[in-house]
């Protein structure tokens, strides 16, 4: 079961969440446009409420009550990996069970075990989440994921609330996972460094209703990227949204390093 990634065309008229207690609706994305392009990992930012996890909700197929088209290419309904804000592993079973219930039932069971070594978890298969540290359930919630060899690959702020050295080692693991076992990645976060060492290209969303405002291709390897550089492409990514942000009630004309 070779992953094949896929390119995506967005282009979100509008998506409304009717309001509260008869209150007016929300519109949560407008009249936004983007591409991305098969294998390549690109990253969303923006601010808090500005339809972020709405969008990758739209592009997993999870809400589809929105006016406008997301487009796959080739033309085919994808196999998606979706690793969520918190790793979600059912709690009454152990890691190996959590990640084999998304296997089909002929494949291999070796094959899970090579998954379990690669993402570091061979020595905690049988633990059950309750055991794991923050660290290791977001391992689990990867190799989850990547268990499919999915086409591509959605992830919601997987890394939000670890340390820093936690957070590096998992976005290294997340590289070595997509090297050896190639997918189109869409990457949602708030963190700019994460966003500069992570992407191939990084798209700002305004505040609400969200559209992209500004567009960052990276086209230095990763492995290129030490910190000076690193910080570098973060106060260019700060510079190249502060314009595209309008004042307003809402941030006060602050920039986008400002509201992320």
């Amino acid at each position: 079961m070779a992953a094949v990634s896929v390119g995506i065309g967005l282009e979100i008229d509008e998506k409304r969440y009717p309001g509260h207690a008869g209150g007016r609706p929300v519109t949560a994305l407008r009249a936004l446009r983007a591409s991305v392009a098969p294998g390549e990992i690109c990253v969303v930012t923006g601010p808090s409420g500005c339809g972020k996890t709405t969008l990758l909700n739209i592009v997993a197929g999870l809400d589809r009550d929105f006016s406008g088209a997301v487009r796959f290419e080739p033309s085919r309904t994808p196999r998606i990996g979706y690793v969520f804000q918190s790793p979600r592993l059912l709690p009454w079973r152990t890691v190996r069970d959590n990640i084999a219930l998304m296997l089909p039932r002929q494949v291999d069971s070796a094959a899970l075990e090579r998954l379990l070594a690669e993402i570091g978890l061979a020595d905690a298969a049988d633990a059950f989440p309750a055991r794991l540290s923050g660290g290791m359930a977001r391992r689990a919630a990867l190799a989850r994921a990547f268990a499919i060899a999915p086409d591509l690959l959605l992830m919601d702020e997987p890394f939000v609330s670890l340390d820093a050295a936690a957070g590096e080692r998992l976005r290294r693991l997340l590289l070595r996972l997509v090297a050896r076992r190639p997918a189109t990645v869409l990457f949602v976060t708030h963190d700019l460094g994460e966003a500069a060492a992570l992407a191939d290209r990084i798209l700002v969303l305004s505040p609400s209703p969200g559209r992209v405002v500004a567009e960052m291709p990276i086209a230095l390897p990763r492995e290129r990227r030490d910190p000076d550089t690193l910080a570098g492409l973060r106060a260019e990514l700060a510079r190249l949204g502060k314009p595209a942000l309008e004042p307003g009630p809402l941030h006060g004309g602050r920039s986008v390093a400002d509201l992320l």
